[in-house]
């Protein structure tokens, strides 16, 4: 039965809709937000389903538990994250077009926690980290994943 249950997570996690992948839960036909409304006032967003559109940036190297979404002719971009194990973005999907949605969380972080969560990036990407690079407390701002839709085609 788990195998079963293992199988169809998988399944769930990634269904082709011709020229694009689903990943997650089908998306509604709410009005997509432009990444720099959210990030210009996101006390307005947070803990609300939103939409962006935009291309993928980034995508988490162990897992592939989040995309980083560029938004169109900016250098502005929002972290997508999902719960790990139940979707996995492939790493082929950088650059391409993305659809995604779910609900904007503010995670505030004191200087250690933001330590512990800097240094894992670098972790996953293989890269120095100086703990004096953190100079205190911070704010993220992430999208808490339900579903996205990535474009086949580069």
């Amino acid at each position: 039965m788990r195998l079963v249950t293992m199988i169809l997570l998988c399944l769930q996690s990634s269904i082709s809709l011709g020229d694009t992948d689903l990943y997650g839960e089908q998306l509604s036909d709410a009005r997509t937000v432009r990444i720099s409304e959210i990030l210009s006032h996101p006390d307005r967003y947070v803990d609300r389903k939103v939409k962006i559109a935009g291309l993928v940036d980034d995508v988490c190297p162990m897992k592939g538990c989040w995309i980083d979404i560029l938004a169109r002719g900016s250098e502005e971009t929002l972290r997508f994250k999902v719960e790990d194990d139940v979707i996995v973005f492939p790493v082929a999907a950088r650059g391409r077009d993305v659809v995604a949605e779910g609900v904007l969380r503010k995670h505030e972080l004191s200087r250690e926690q933001a330590v512990r969560e800097m240094r894992h990036m670098a972790e996953e990407r293989d890269e120095a980290f100086d703990e004096a690079s953190v100079t205190g407390p911070m704010v993220i701002y992430q999208i808490e994943g339900a579903g996205a839709e990535v474009n086949d085609e580069t």
